[in-house]
């Protein structure tokens, strides 16, 4: 092998390893980049997550919350019969609101 062929192999083989240093440099920045985006979107998700969290963590308490209403509800429909009750009795009665007072019934 003569000098100017190992001079040339040299010089190759200098170009190759630049060549390659270059590529895994941009591989490696490309990688970066997608590892920073990924981290960003992670990121987010997060904060969303722990935002839909904050909102929904009562939903349980809406189970008591109906028992309540249903009682409620219960409650108002009694009223509402009784004034119902009153309504025809008093339409009915003469000697109202006399007789209501006194708790007696002149029907």
């Amino acid at each position: 092998m003569t000098a100017e062929t190992v001079y040339m192999i040299w010089w190759v083989s200098l170009a190759l390893l630049l060549v390659v240093t270059l590529v895994v440099a941009l591989l490696l920045t490309l990688i970066l980049r997608s590892a920073r985006s990924i981290l960003g979107v992670a990121g987010q998700i997060w904060t969303q997550g722990k935002l839909v969290a904050n909102n929904t963590i009562h939903i349980p308490q809406l189970v008591e919350t109906n028992q309540h209403a249903l009682r409620i509800l219960t409650t108002a429909r009694k009223i509402v019969a009784g004034a119902n009750a009153i309504e025809q009795h008093a339409q009915g009665c003469p000697g109202c609101p006399s007789c209501a007072l006194s708790g007696s019934d002149r029907r």
